[in-house]
């Protein structure tokens, strides 16, 4: 009996030698990106190449790395993917501003580190600089905007900060716009309007100018159309009416001899 107890005490102690010996499906690997073990944000600027470097740590076996820009996988050359592998970004751009490189496992693509591009440039200004408008329409002037970090936005006129006036004055902002809306717009609203971006690297001025002119009298159009109509059947009344002089006075006219005596 006692035997049978060590047999079995040996079989279970052979079992579990086996057990903790078996490969374990549950990866250990730890990414870095540039030495970081977290995902974080990489300060930049337009013009600047970037290097990101991808390395798996704490593995037993040699790992195929994968490259992600955005959603789109990175084409990468057969050695620059085993254990470690970098990609370069070139000549970054405003554009490039919020993109985001993944580094994944290829094994285990739960394992994986993001860097996220943050691309910091000066305002920069656009739209119609140059409106007309008749007095009591409405119009819009609107500064279109790239900026990063946000520019602190004002409107100016000839000068001065612009005065709005309520129910007359609105102004909307967005991430890539500044608007001013003006209802009904008189004289006095002719002028300079300055669109002002201010950000800690740079202030920008773009200059829009509004050009008010006289309301023109609106041209009735029915009732020219109603007289011309009158007219034209006028003529065609007085026609009809001495259609058999007319016709008398045509043959006349075609044959001038056919009534002198031979």
């Amino acid at each position: 009996m006692a035997w049978e107890s060590r047999s079995l005490l040996q079989m279970c102690r052979f079992l579990l030698v086996v057990i903790l010996f078996l490969p374990s499906k549950t990866t250990s690997s730890v990414l870095t990106v540039n030495g970081k073990t977290e995902n974080y944000i990489l300060d930049t600027q337009p013009g600047v190449d970037e290097s990101l470097e991808c390395a798996v740590h704490n593995h037993t076996t040699d790992e195929e790395l994968l490259w992600y820009r955005e959603e789109g996988r990175v084409g990468l050359k057969s050695g620059n993917k085993i254990n470690s592998s970098s990609v370069c970004v070139s000549s970054i751009s405003e554009n490039d501003n919020g993109v985001s490189f993944t580094c994944k496992l290829q094994s285990d693509q739960t394992v994986s580190i993001s860097v996220v591009l943050n691309v910091t440039y000066p305002p920069f200004l656009s739209g119609n600089n140059f409106q007309t408008a008749e007095e009591d329409s409405d119009v819009k002037l609107v500064c279109n905007v790239k900026s990063n970090p946000q520019a602190q936005m004002i409107w100016h006129k000839n000068n001065s900060v612009l005065i709005l006036e309520k129910d007359r004055h609105t102004i909307q902002q967005t991430s890539e716009s500044f608007q001013l809306s003006i209802t009904k717009v008189k004289k006095s609203d002719h002028g300079t309007y300055s669109c002002i971006a201010s950000s800690p690297l740079k202030m920008e001025t773009m200059d829009f100018q509004l050009v008010v002119s006289d309301k023109r009298t609106p041209v009735p159009t029915e009732a020219i159309i109603a007289a011309c109509v009158v007219v034209f059947l006028t003529l065609c009344f007085g026609v009809f009416a001495r259609r058999e002089r007319i016709i008398k006075l045509c043959i006349k006219k075609r044959d001038p001899d056919r009534d002198t005596a031979l």
